[in-house]
């Protein structure tokens, strides 16, 4: 399937409709192409064909397509978000249920809403279809096998696809995932890979309605493990999964199979079970190679202890489609370099920031869970600090440095 726009007009073109005497629309020098059209790969294309820039933009999905996710939008997913993009709100979440391994619930209450959810079928659908509106080509149906860094007088880079289709471009931004094909030619490197296991689970219409606007998360047996049940109140539907450290795959599944159980819930079939493993970037790792950037899953760019990705997709798509821009007007390979180096510099100052205390905080809760647990319901200023993170006023960055309470906490749990 193929969606063109051109770059001028913006006017739909068929690819299909290139023949002998009818050049291919797809043929030529791209300013960006970027692999995979999930949140990163969607917002890096808006970015770039927001500046006016010919951008293609690739994926081996038609959407919508089911996505493993719970589908929180926190405050900075949604600050991160193209103007006039309309959310399409599953539910409000204003109410948050702890549990510690199925035992000692406590519900929380905010006034404001903490977070919405989302179906990811629709969410990155309507991000798709932003870039698109901004001008970017959308193909699906191609799977990317790799790219070539073309140097001397072509200053391009080509990308290879396994139907013996190649595409040029002056920049590459890779977000094909966390098993990425463009990480592995970056060289992504990985020192946190976790398992997630999720069930989507439709309900009667009451039960639907006794979670609206309420999440459950349950600190769990493993070490470093949660669960959590997303209400998609709209569709009369829960998400329930769970996510552990990669390699104690039974036990995981025992997890979800027994916080099923405990929630009332194994007597409704499940309408979709998937699993996916995500995997988090070592420190050092590189984001970019050559006229090729990585975004999102593809570099390895989540929050290690809640391992929430969307909002560092969001971000991190913005961030390589600007750059990737820039790297594409870059004449020499020393202004290449540098671009990259700045793209690098401007993930490593925001994100990589969050993601550290986020390490810490992981490091901290695989030790002493109950200790979190016993904060977030008793302690007011630790929900509130929970809540204005949810709600993007803050960052864990920002708390461990601003509150000493945290510290101490952080401190404590981590003896």
């Amino acid at each position: 399937m193929t969606d063109s726009g051109s770059p001028d007009s913006r006017s739909p073109l068929d690819a299909e409709a290139a023949g002998p005497d009818r050049p291919d629309p797809l043929d030529g020098v791209w300013d960006v192409v970027v692999v995979g059209a999930g949140p990163a790969g969607s917002s890096a294309a808006y970015a770039a064909a927001a500046q006016g820039r010919r951008v293609l933009l690739l994926d081996k999905a038609e959407h919508p397509r089911y996505k493993t996710c719970g589908g929180g939008i926190i405050g900075p997913s949604r600050d991160s978000l193209p103007p006039d993009f309309r959310l399409p709100l599953q539910d409000r979440v204003h109410a948050v249920t702890f549990a510690y391994c199925g035992r000692f619930t406590r519900t929380r209450r905010s006034k404001q809403m903490l977070f919405g959810l989302v179906n990811r079928d629709e969410f990155d659908l309507r991000l798709v279809q932003a870039a698109k509106q901004a001008g970017a080509v959308l193909v699906t149906g191609v799977t990317v096998t790799g790219v070539e860094q073309r140097g001397g007088e072509h200053r391009t880079a080509l990308v290879t696809a396994a139907d013996g289709r190649s595409f040029e471009a002056r920049a590459v931004v890779g977000a094909d995932g966390s098993a990425s094909r463009i990480g592995r030619h970056v060289g992504v490197s990985f020192d946190q890979i976790d398992l997630g296991l999720e069930a989507e689970i439709p309900v009667p219409a009451e039960v639907a309605a006794d979670w609206a606007g309420r999440i459950h998360l349950d600190w769990g047996p493993l070490p470093g493990s949660y669960g959590w049940v997303f209400p998609k109140t709209e569709s009369s539907s829960l998400t329930v999964g769970v996510i552990s450290a990669r390699g104690d795959g039974e036990r995981t599944k025992q997890y979800l199979a027994d916080y099923i159980r405990q929630l009332g819930l194994a007597g409704f079939e499940p309408s979709v079970e998937s699993g996916h493993l995500t995997r988090c970037r070592a420190e050092d790792s590189p984001l970019s190679r050559g006229r090729v950037l990585v975004a999102g899953d593809a570099a390895g760019l989540l929050e290690p202890w809640t391992r929430e990705g969307i909002s560092y997709a969001l971000r991190s798509g913005r961030l390589a489609g600007e750059w990737a821009v820039k790297v594409a007007e870059s004449g020499t390979a020393a202004e290449v370099r540098r671009e990259a180096l700045n793209y690098a510099f401007a993930i490593k100052a925001g994100l990589g920031v969050e993601m550290r205390a986020g390490k810490q905080m992981l490091t901290a809760f695989e030790r002493r869970p109950y200790l979190f647990h016993a904060a977030v319901c008793l302690i007011n200023p630790a929900w509130r600090a929970f809540a204005r993170t949810t709600q993007g006023h803050t960052t864990f960055a920002q708390v461990v440095r601003q509150y000493r309470s945290a510290r101490r906490l952080a401190a404590l749990a981590s003896r």
